[in-house]
């Protein structure tokens, strides 16, 4: 019994792996496009939320039909998922992608990574309850992650611009942000509704002020193929992998293997795009890693009691 319970998770594990390498080489094709085709971040954000979002909720509605509307019945809903598109999900798109365009796939999806510390601190504050030893750790191992990818140890000097520190730290606010604000909504209706709603919303609103109507950039094989691979495996893929695997392993497993998409956008850019990724760097982005795995399995504690 206890072999085919652990064959049966494979799947799950091979998914949720799956979504966090798509995830990471997602941000190194942004990367890609915002180097060497010009594209405009903002520009291709908009059409990441759009596409993507229209993508999911008609998967939303082949497998959940009238569920897939479900979300505009009350007015309390409505104005919750009117925030999370509108707040959550365009900051959480544009911060991350902006900061890849001031610095680099690797460090913009490793500073992200820092967000699940600001989670920790919200609900210590809101339950009025200090944080237990764990999560004391993981605050420590995630700013001397931050220190050492942005300073290299060194205390009068970044290797970052200050301008990617900012908008990497911003990021990993709009992440916990992104993360706390839909609860509720995640409580009552699919995830797959929700996040698609949500990107539709979210690329809409965004439109009125990036105008996604003038094309962006230099188009070529190139920049389709980097485009293309952002919204089916980026965005649609790797979401519907994650939610199979969150229902097949769960939720604390599903999000602690992916932790691996910081590795995964780390090793792309580095071989692919030339990036240069020192020791130091490596170091702090271990830490950060370890950061994740102490708060994952912190949570899974704290259920368990």
């Amino acid at each position: 019994m206890i072999q085919a319970t652990s064959y049966q998770k494979v799947p799950g594990i091979l998914m949720a792996l799956s979504s966090a390498v798509f995830w990471g080489i997602s941000g190194t094709c942004a990367q890609y496009l915002f180097e060497q085709k010009n594209l405009d971040p903002a520009w291709l954000v908009t059409w990441r939320m759009i596409l993507g979002g229209l993508i999911l909720i008609l998967f939303s509605f082949t497998q959940e039909k009238k569920a897939a509307l479900s979300v505009w019945r009350k007015p309390e809903d409505i104005l919750q998922i009117l925030l999370f598109g509108i707040v959550g999900m365009v900051a959480v798109q544009f911060t991350y992608f902006y900061s890849i365009s001031l610095s680099n796939a690797a460090t913009a999806t490793i500073l992200q990574y820092i967000g699940p510390v600001f989670v920790v601190g919200f609900y210590a504050i809101k339950n009025r309850k200090w944080p237990i030893l764990a999560e004391y750790g993981a605050l420590i191992l995630a700013l001397s992650g931050t220190f050492l990818l942005v300073t290299h140890g060194s205390l009068e000097v970044l290797v970052i611009s200050k301008e990617a520190l900012f908008w990497g730290i911003l990021s990993a606010l709009a992440l916990a942000f992104y993360t706390i604000q839909p609860v509720g909504l995640l409580r009552t209706f699919s995830p797959a509704a929700i996040t698609g709603w949500g990107m539709l919303i979210g690329g809409v609103s965004f439109s009125l002020i990036t105008q996604p109507w003038t094309i962006s950039g230099t188009w070529d094989s190139g920049t389709f193929l980097a485009f293309g691979y952002i919204i089916l495996f980026g965005t649609v893929l790797a979401f519907y992998f994650f939610l199979r695997s969150v229902s097949i392993i769960g939720a604390t497993t599903a999000s602690l293997l992916c932790s691996v998409e910081p590795l995964s956008a780390a090793l792309t850019a580095v071989f692919w795009l030339k990036v240069s990724f020192l020791g130091m760097d490596w170091i702090g982005t271990i830490l950060i890693l370890i950061t994740v795995g102490l708060l994952t399995w912190s949570k899974k504690e704290k259920q368990a009691i």
